[in-house]
């Protein structure tokens, strides 16, 4: 079964607060610059990247939340899945100014599939355990 907008939602903010959070404050420490360190956006950019394919789908957020990022035959994404999903489909978002990721939102929430565009990129969906 596909997890819908909310469930998702929860898993982000949950990664939000548990990783990123900590991750700005140690930034904000180590560099004394609030909000002017790149060191944060790697370091959640690899976070984004790699957990999912090391943890086979979680994040710490969605494994909270019991759900998971799987390709369509229902195994776990790989490196290529995860650079197609977070980057090309960032790319995508940003290319529309934002528009994708409320079209995104729509078609999490409204789709039977619960898939959004950058599942379609990667070939990927996200999964209740």
């Amino acid at each position: 079964m596909n997890a819908g907008f909310w469930i998702r939602l929860g898993a982000g903010l949950l990664d939000g607060l548990i990783v990123g959070l900590p991750l700005g404050l140690l930034s904000i420490v180590i560099t004394n610059a609030f909000g002017k360190d790149h060191l944060t956006d790697l370091l959640s950019f690899l976070y984004a990247l790699l957990v999912p394919v090391v943890w086979k789908g979680y994040t710490i957020g969605k494994k909270i939340c019991g759900v998971r990022i799987a390709k369509l035959d229902g195994s776990p994404p790989t490196i290529l899945t995860m650079l197609l999903r977070n980057v090309v489909g960032g790319l995508v978002y940003a290319a529309t100014l934002g528009i994708a990721v409320v079209v995104s939102a729509f078609m999490v929430g409204l789709r039977e599939d619960k898939r959004a565009i950058h599942d379609f990129i990667a070939g990927t969906e996200v999964v209740r355990d």
